[in-house]
C-alpha cells in the first residue's frame, strides 16, 4: 500500500486530494507527495529493506503508489563501485561511483518511470506520453510495452541517434519536434490539456519525480547505512539533485541512519548551466537561457526545480560548478581509461566537475564521495567518435609491428 496522505503545493502549502495533477489551481506553484511517516516509521526497518527485491521496490513503503502492481522492468539496486584508480588521479581516498548507467533501458530515468507508470495504470490511463531529451523517451517506451500501455513520446529534432534508436525499438509513436526541449515541452503542456494521457514529467510529474529518492537511499544503505559527505550530481531540471537529498533526509528521519552532513555539488555544462549562473550571482531564482551545449540530457534552459536546487545547494553547504564543453569529453573518457565505466556526455560532465572540486580542495582527500553516472555511454557515441583510431595492419605479424612501433 502506499502511505500517501494529500498532496501540497510547495510555495503555499495548499493540499489536494491525490489525484493526476502537477500545480497548484491558486498559485500555480508544484505540487508534491505528502507521506504519513509515521505510519511508515511503524512498519519501516533496516531488515524489511534488505529482505526487499533487488530492485528500487525494496524501497516500496517510502513511495507513492501500490507496489503489488508495480510495472517493473528491474530499475535500480544498481553497483556502488569503489573507484580506486580515479581517486587516486584526482588526489582522493574515499571515492565512490554510483552507476545507474546500468539500469535497464540504460539511465536513471527507469527510476521515475517505473513510479510513473504504476501510478498511471492506477488512476486509470492507458496511454503513456513524455518530453524527453533523450533517456526518458527510452524508459517511457520500454515501461509502456511492459505494462501493455500505448506510448506517445516527444524528443528534439536534433538528439542523439543512439537514443532516438533506443526509444523507437520499443514501438511507441516518436515525435520529433522541430525546436530544443523547452519548446517539446511547451508543446506538450499543451498536448496534455487536450489528450486524456498520463505524461509522467507532466500531470503524473509530483509521483514521478519521487523515483529519484531512491538513488539516496541505495548509496546510504550501499556504504553501510550512513550518509556520504559529498554528492556530485548532473543536473537538468534540478528535480534529481534534490530528490537524492530529500532520500538522505527521510532516512535520517526514520532512524535508518545518521544525522545527514552531506555536502551536495550540483554540475552543469557551460552550454546550458542556468543552476550554476544563479548560484554564481548570488541569486535565488533562475533566469532561463538558450541551451548550446554537447550534454544534450542536461539540456533544459528553465528548469522546473532549479529554485528548489538551489536552496538544496544552500542548505546542504554545497557548490554549483560548471564546466567548460571541452571538459565534458574529457571526463567521458577519463571515467573509462580509469575505472572502465563508459558514461554519456552528463557523466562526463560529472566527472569533470569532480575533478574540479578535488582541485579546488571543495572535497577533502578523506571525505567519503559518491560522484553519480545516470546514464550510458553507447547512448551518446557521436561526443567521443574522435577516439576510434585503430591500428590497420596486413595480416602477418611484420605489419603488426611496424604499425605498432610508428603509434608508440
Amino acid at each position: 500500500m502506499a502511505y500517501v496522505s494529500a498532496m501540497r503545493c510547495r510555495s503555499c502549502g495548499r493540499e489536494y486530494t491525490v489525484q493526476a495533477i502537477n500545480v497548484c489551481d491558486f498559485c500555480f506553484g508544484p505540487l508534491e507527495i505528502v507521506y504519513d511517516y509515521d505510519a511508515i516509521a511503524r512498519v519501516i526497518s533496516k531488515e524489511r529493506i534488505k529482505s526487499g527485491p533487488l530492485t528500487l521496490w525494496r524501497y516500496a513503503d517510502l513511495l507513492p503508489v501500490d507496489s503489488t502492481d508495480a510495472v517493473d522492468i528491474g530499475a535500480g539496486f544498481t553497483p556502488l563501485i569503489r573507484a580506486k584508480n580515479l581517486a587516486k588521479y584526482l588526489g582522493l581516498n574515499n571515492l565512490y561511483i554510483k552507476n545507474d548507467a546500468v539500469n535497464p533501458s540504460y539511465s536513471f530515468k527507469d527510476r521515475v518511470v517505473t513510479v510513473a507508470t504504476t501510478k498511471a495504470l492506477e488512476f486509470g490511463f492507458n496511454t503513456l506520453a513524455c518530453a524527453s531529451t533523450g533517456n526518458l523517451a527510452c524508459s517511457v517506451a520500454a515501461h509502456a510495452a511492459r505494462a501493455g500501455m500505448k506510448s506517445v513520446v516527444f524528443i528534439p529534432g536534433d538528439l542523439e541517434q543512439g537514443k532516438v534508436i533506443g526509444a523507437a525499438i520499443y514501438g511507441p509513436t516518436l515525435v520529433a519536434v522541430d525546436g530544443s526541449y523547452d519548446e517539446v515541452n511547451r508543446l506538450c503542456s499543451e498536448v496534455a490539456d487536450n489528450y486524456p494521457w498520463a505524461f509522467v514529467n507532466i500531470n503524473i510529474r509530483p509521483f514521478y519525480a519521487e523515483g529519484s529518492k531512491t538513488m539516496g537511499y541505495e548509496v546510504a544503505e550501499q556504504l553501510g547505512w550512513r550518509a556520504p559527505d559529498h554528492c556530485v550530481v548532473p543536473s537538468a531540471s534540478g528535480s534529481m539533485f534534490t530528490k537524492i537529498w530529500k532520500g538522505l533526509h527521510e532516512f535520517e528521519s526514520l532512524g535508518l541512519i545518521g544525522k545527514v552532513q552531506t555536502h551536495m555539488h550540483l554540475t552543469q555544462a557551460e552550454g546550458c548551466s542556468p543552476i550554476v549562473e544563479a548560484y554564481t550571482a548570488g541569486r535565488t531564482h533562475v533566469r532561463p537561457v538558450r541551451p548550446n551545449t554537447i550534454a544534450k540530457s542536461l539540456a533544459i534552459g528553465n528548469p522546473a526545480d532549479g529554485v528548489y536546487a538551489l536552496r538544496v545547494i544552500q542548505e546542504s553547504s554545497g557548490t554549483a560548478t560548471a564546466v567548460l564543453e571541452e571538459e565534458v569529453v574529457e571526463g567521458i573518457k577519463l571515467l573509462a581509461e580509469m575505472e572502465g565505466i563508459f558514461t554519456e556526455t552528463a557523466g562526463g560532465v560529472v566527472v569533470s566537475g569532480l575533478k574540479r572540486l578535488a582541485q579546488q580542495h571543495a572535497i577533502k582527500p578523506d571525505d567519503l564521495t559518491v560522484a553519480f553516472i545516470t546514464g550510458n555511454g553507447l547512448k551518446t557515441q557521436e561526443a567521443v567518435a574522435g577516439v576510434v583510431k585503430p591500428l590497420v595492419v596486413k595480416p602477418n605479424l611484420e605489419a603488426f609491428e611496424s604499425a605498432l612501433h610508428a603509434r608508440a
